[in-house]
């Protein structure tokens, strides 16, 4: 399977975007997972291709506000566990944020919080699976696997915070 990648220049910095010609399958900041999920990638083209171009576009228009929701083919790779803690990511609105414990407990497991916090590192697709929503019970920005600063830029962008 030949995957697409392209690379992103944004406010945040470098932003790399990976498909195959079906599905979005990674969405990383440099200073992150980048290296971790490329190993994971087997025949990687530095190219295009219509996936990645229309998730950077989509990605321009969600930091020129506007656009709040994605609509583009994601697939993820994991664990059960895994999944089910991304897709939960996915139903956290623009604008609103929620915490560890409460996405645990979407999950059907309101024991896992730190395994759920440790699993939004993992995740492969920042921004558009919106691990960046998830914050500490206090209300305190926590890990970001783009750092805290760019968690911040981003619940900004999205009006959900007011630091």
């Amino acid at each position: 399977m030949t995957i697409f990648y392209q690379k992103m220049e944004t406010a945040m910095g470098d932003i790399h975007i990976a498909a195959d010609n079906t599905n979005l399958f990674a969405v990383t900041y440099a200073s992150s997972n980048w290296q971790r999920i490329k190993k994971g990638l087997t025949e990687i083209q530095s190219e295009e291709n219509a996936i990645t171009k229309e998730t950077a576009k989509q990605l321009r228009e969600y930091f020129a506000n506007k656009r709040t929701e994605f609509d583009l083919p994601i697939t993820f790779t994991g664990t059960e566990f895994q999944k089910q803690t991304w897709q939960a990511l996915l139903t956290i609105p623009y604008g609103e944020t929620c915490s560890y414990s409460e996405q645990a407990a979407l999950i059907g497991r309101p024991k896992a919080v730190r395994a759920v916090g440790g699993t939004n590192g993992l995740n492969p697709i920042a921004i558009i699976v919106p691990c960046h929503r998830v914050i500490g019970k206090s209300g305190k920005l926590t890990g970001y696997a783009g750092g805290i600063n760019v968690k911040r830029f981003l619940l900004r962008l999205e009006g959900s915070l007011r630091e």
